[in-house]
């Protein structure tokens, strides 16, 4: 049984090629000012959760996109914050 033999691509368009590769390594994240950062009081006894759930998922999902331990987590998102001029406080 004979192997099949894979196909040869070749690049004509340098330029946009390599606009391509760069763009692939470009990252984009925003904070959107009016999002519920703080927690909604519940209105029931005991203490009042601090953040909202989507302050929490945003970080989780920092931690795991790209693979860091939590406190790890919590510097990365308290700069991004800084970067973007918010002054939240950031779940730890």
């Amino acid at each position: 049984m004979s192997k099949p033999t894979s196909l040869t691509y070749k690049t004509r368009n340098w330029a946009d090629y390599n606009a391509a590769l760069k763009r692939r390594g470009s990252l984009t994240i925003w904070f959107d000012p009016e999002m519920n950062w703080d927690a909604e009081p519940s209105g029931k006894r005991g203490r009042s959760r601090t953040f909202s759930d989507a302050a929490i998922q945003t970080c989780l999902t920092m931690k795991v996109l790209f693979g860091m331990a939590l406190r790890q987590t919590t510097g990365f998102v308290e700069s991004l914050l800084r970067l973007t001029g918010l002054d939240w406080v950031v779940p730890d």
